[in-house]
């Protein structure tokens, strides 16, 4: 028996599509080309096989995401995981807030901010550089709007440039996309533990 999560952890779920995904062994050389380029360089994920139904989409969509994400220069990958997070948190999306938690805490060798993130939310105590990142998501994520004069002079306080507030913005703008496509075609879930 399986239920659907509702609570932010580090512990990646498991993502049960609404389509089924492309099986590889079946794949198109269409899908197979699309597929060379995974978001993580990686495996390929149910969500990108689902996602290679659409091979022009996913032809576009995996190199923008491995350049928003993954690019030399700009932002710290840490801190591009902490604007997905905060993107992640704020549209409620279990699995890539875990995802990218996780990825935050392998980065920087310490759980310490993921687990403050998450057991307080908004409140979190976090240092002034951090504090200043996921706010600006979560506000961003929230409404655009709210992401106002006030918090890119906070940004630029602790120490961001252009080029870092631009990667910043665009991981940010990037989950809004991603965690409303993941929530229309999948869902989280997590197999009942047996006592």
């Amino acid at each position: 028996m399986s239920r659907v999560i509702h609570k932010f952890t580090r512990n990646v779920p498991h993502w049960q599509p609404r389509v089924v995904p492309v099986d590889l062994a079946e794949a198109s050389e269409e899908q197979l080309e699309a597929l060379q380029v995974t978001p993580s360089n990686t495996k390929v994920s149910d969500y990108v096989l689902v996602l290679a139904h659409d091979v022009e989409t996913l032809k576009v969509r995996s190199p923008l995401f491995n350049a928003i994400m993954y690019d030399p220069g700009g932002m710290s990958r840490a801190e591009r995981e902490l604007g997905a997070i905060g993107a992640s948190m704020v549209n409620r999306c279990i699995y890539c807030a875990a995802v990218h938690a996780s990825r935050h805490a392998q980065l920087e060798k310490s759980e310490a901010v993921t687990d403050e993130i998450f057991a307080k939310g908004a409140k979190a105590d976090l240092g002034e550089r951090d504090r200043a990142i996921f706010d600006f998501a979560r506000k961003l994520s929230e409404s655009p709007s709210q992401a106002d004069a006030a918090d890119m002079a906070a940004l630029r306080a602790v120490g961001l440039d252009e080029a870092e507030v631009l990667d910043l913005i665009l991981s940010t703008a990037l989950f809004g996309w991603a965690n409303r496509l993941m929530h229309v075609l999948g869902d989280p879930v997590r197999k009942e533990e047996t006592v």
